[in-house]
């Protein structure tokens, strides 16, 4: 608490603005993390760092996120990709996952839910409503909870493989006859 007739202190964290700030404003912590670079600097070099490794565009996949930077967006509704990254910029007219995600998690929801179920049945017996209550919201969560993960997934792996549709009738590998 501040003591009577004492003007309370600002932190220097909250009086620099971040873009374009006089380095006398920032505090001294992040003076020493930026070394000799100024902030703007250090946020355009940040930009221009892109994910170029497998496993990191995994991650940047599953957490729905740009699969060159993994600091933007993917998504903007549940399912639909933006038209491009808010921080890099990239282009996501090239992202088609298609089918794969949901096809993908169709067979591994089948298989948990199927086997679960022929499991308490051969245990259990128990009547249809209890099938009901018990199945229906696992294959809710097990289907509809993994779709934009896999989603986002399936497009920073197009992305790390350069995948692009195939077209017919150029030229190209393949037997010739």
């Amino acid at each position: 608490m501040h003591g009577p007739g004492r003007r309370p202190t600002r932190n220097r964290v909250f009086r620099f603005r971040i873009l374009g700030c006089p380095s006398r404003l920032l505090p001294t912590w992040l003076g020493r993390f930026c070394g000799h670079l100024r902030v703007t600097e250090k946020i355009r070099a940040m930009a221009d760092m892109i994910i170029d490794t497998l496993s990191g565009s995994i991650r940047a996949g599953l957490s729905c996120a740009c699969p060159r930077c993994g600091r933007g967006k993917l998504f903007q509704g549940f399912l639909t990709p933006r038209p491009r990254c808010e921080a890099c910029g990239l282009d996501y007219s090239f992202a088609d996952a298609g089918d794969g995600p949901a096809v993908f998690i169709m067979f591994i929801a089948g298989f948990i839910v199927v086997g679960a179920a022929l499991i308490v049945e051969a245990l259990y017996h128990p009547p249809y409503w209890v099938h009901a209550v018990l199945w229906l919201p696992l294959i809710l969560i097990v289907t509809i909870g993994p779709l934009r993960p896999m989603k986002g997934l399936m497009i920073a792996l197009q992305y790390h493989h350069k995948a692009e549709e195939q077209r017919f009738g150029g030229g190209g590998g393949g037997d010739q006859r």
